[in-house]
C-alpha cells in the first residue's frame, strides 16, 4: 500500500506491517504499528483519505459561549494547534479524535474532537518506492 504521512507530508509504498514484533497483514486506525519515521506522524491510505495536517478543529465542552472556564466546566471551542499535527473527528476515526491539552507539565484540558478544518494538502514528497508502486496499479 502507498501510504500518506501527516503532518509532515510524505508519501511511500509499506512493505510490512509489524505490531509488538508480530507481522500483521493489515493495520485499522489507531492500532500502534512501527514504522521507521519520526514519533507522532499518522499514517493513512494515500488514494482513500490521506492523513492531512489540521489547521484548527472543534472540541466538545457544553456551553455555549463561555466568557471564562473553570475546573469541571464544559464548552465547545474552536482550538488552533501551535505547530503541525494530524487529529480526526472522534465519530470518523475514535482513536485519533481526542485531545490532552497540557500547560507547564500539566493537563488543563481533555475532550473530544468533533469537526476538524483540514489543511489544504501541499507539494510534499513523494519516495521512488511509492512512485514505483503507483506506477505499477
Amino acid at each position: 500500500m502507498v501510504v500518506t504521512f501527516a503532518p509532515i507530508n510524505v508519501t511511500t509504498e509499506v512493505k510490512s506491517i509489524e505490531m509488538h514484533y508480530e507481522a500483521l497483514s493489515k493495520a485499522l486506525p489507531g492500532d500502534n504499528v512501527g514504522f521507521n519515521v519520526c514519533h507522532g506522524n499518522v499514517a493513512g491510505d494515500s488514494k482513500n483519505d490521506p492523513s492531512i495536517e489540521a489547521a484548527g478543529f472543534t472540541a466538545q465542552k457544553l456551553e455555549d459561549g463561555p466568557t471564562f472556564l473553570k475546573s469541571a466546566d464544559t464548552a465547545m471551542v474552536d482550538l488552533v494547534p501551535g505547530k503541525a499535527i494530524c487529529v480526526e473527528s472522534f465519530s470518523d476515526y475514535p482513536r485519533l479524535g481526542g485531545f490532552t491539552v497540557r500547560d507547564t507539565r500539566q493537563t488543563v484540558a481533555v475532550g473530544v474532537i468533533e469537526a476538524v478544518d483540514k489543511e489544504a494538502p501541499g507539494a510534499g514528497k513523494v519516495t521512488k518506492s511509492a512512485q514505483k508502486a503507483q506506477k505499477a496499479k
